[in-house]
């Protein structure tokens, strides 16, 4: 995933099509490179060479990078002298689809956050925001730790925390509670820290997190924000579902114009099965293909073709088979290569471990049934919100 932002093949192109944005907003420092490294579970090296320029002060970074199925948008220069938010905010509030305001803990002083957020609120009193109030160990009391289990509530309040850090955090939201818009606010503390700092666990409150940002995220965006890796991620295999979504996403996007598909399709799949190989230490060989579609059978392999092509004739209808039907192939393939995603993980896992993968059959009919589904929640066929940064 390094260079992620920067990765321009045709598979990334066209999933960006698809992909939310999440607009993240804060001072320098307060803690942004954190919650991406901590949602995405990259490292510091990616996440470092990943982001790309997209205005003088704002930047953009995609996860995963071959196939995004979100994107972050960060404004780099809120709380620096001289700076002047409108044209971030132009920019970023033509692309985004969720707002997360990012705040260290004990800093008091919100002010140009505060006018950006409200800018934008004014003209879209609709839009939901998520605050994450960050660094919440800078207000413990020498020695101590993180209140276990997880101890706020809904409101972002809790007890048991320590008298300073609870009046900074009330105080903070007194702040974002004055801004106007009728659309949900929810509170968020976190503390994501590195391993030498001492603290456990090392991402506080990243489910919590998630959580808040799926209640308040439009349904595009709760679906990815549901296939980022889970907390028990070991940094490679936790990462298939968001890669299989990313290239799904790219396939519909593939599939959405006349006959383009034909040839798109078919790439972009095979490009998905090289990167979960990757991914799950493995590799395809002749042997492995030849194994992979027995176990699929042959009644799944002849449907999915026929069923391809008679998209691709429909398409080709005046006005129906440009809209209604180009969007049904989309959803279509989406569809196909996502199944075709599942089973491929499914099976590529077992064989690694060296084990019979008698279920592929299974899994992808499965995934295909939950595909059609997610795909009529991300709308594919009908591109997201805005145009790629």
């Amino acid at each position: 995933m390094s260079q992620a932002a920067e990765t321009h093949t045709p598979v990334a192109e066209r999933a960006r099509q698809f992909a939310p944005v999440v607009w993240l907003l804060g001072k320098v420092q307060s803690g942004k490179t954190s919650i991406i490294r901590a949602l995405t579970r990259a490292s510091e090296a990616e996440i470092g060479s990943g982001f790309a320029a997209c205005t003088r002060t704002a930047r953009v970074f995609d996860f995963p990078g071959e196939a995004p199925i979100i994107r972050f948008l960060d404004t780099r220069g809120l709380g620096e002298v001289a700076y002047d938010p409108g044209e971030d905010i132009a920019f970023c509030e033509e692309r985004s689809h969720l707002m997360l305001a990012v705040v260290k803990a004990l800093d008091a002083e919100q002010h140009t956050v505060l006018r950006v957020i409200r800018a934008v609120r004014d003209r879209h009193p609709d839009w939901p925001l998520v605050v994450a109030q960050t660094s919440l160990h800078e207000g413990y009391a020498p020695g101590a730790g993180h209140t276990q289990p997880y101890a706020f509530d809904a409101n972002g309040s809790s007890a048991a925390q320590p008298d300073n850090l609870a009046r900074a955090l009330a105080h903070q939201r007194s702040l974002f509670q004055a801004l106007p818009g009728r659309g949900a606010l929810a509170f968020v503390p976190i503390d994501f820290t590195q391993a030498g700092d001492g603290y456990d666990p090392l991402d506080y409150g990243r489910d919590a997190l998630i959580d808040a940002l799926i209640a308040a995220a439009p349904a595009a965006v709760a679906v990815a924000l549901a296939e980022l890796p889970p907390s028990h991620d070991d940094g490679s295999a936790g990462k298939l579902n968001s890669h299989i979504l990313g290239f799904s996403l790219a396939a519909g996007a593939s599939d959405a114009v006349p006959l383009a598909g034909i040839v798109a399709v078919p790439m972009v799949q095979a490009a998905m099965l090289r990167q979960l190989a990757k991914l799950c230490g493995a590799s395809w060989d002749r042997r492995a293909y030849a194994e992979f579609a027995a176990a699929l059978g042959a009644g799944t392999l002849v449907r999915t073709a026929s069923s391809f092509g008679a998209r691709q004739l429909v398409k080709l209808i005046p006005v129906y088979g440009q809209t209604a039907g180009a969007a049904a192939a989309a959803a279509a393939s989406f569809a196909a290569t996502y199944a075709m995603g599942k089973a491929a993980a499914y099976f590529l896992t077992q064989r690694r471990r060296g084990r019979s993968a008698e279920e592929v059959a299974a899994v992808y009919r499965a995934a295909l049934q939950q595909a059609f589904t997610l795909s009529k929640v991300r709308d594919v066929g009908a591109g997201a919100k805005g145009a790629a940064p």
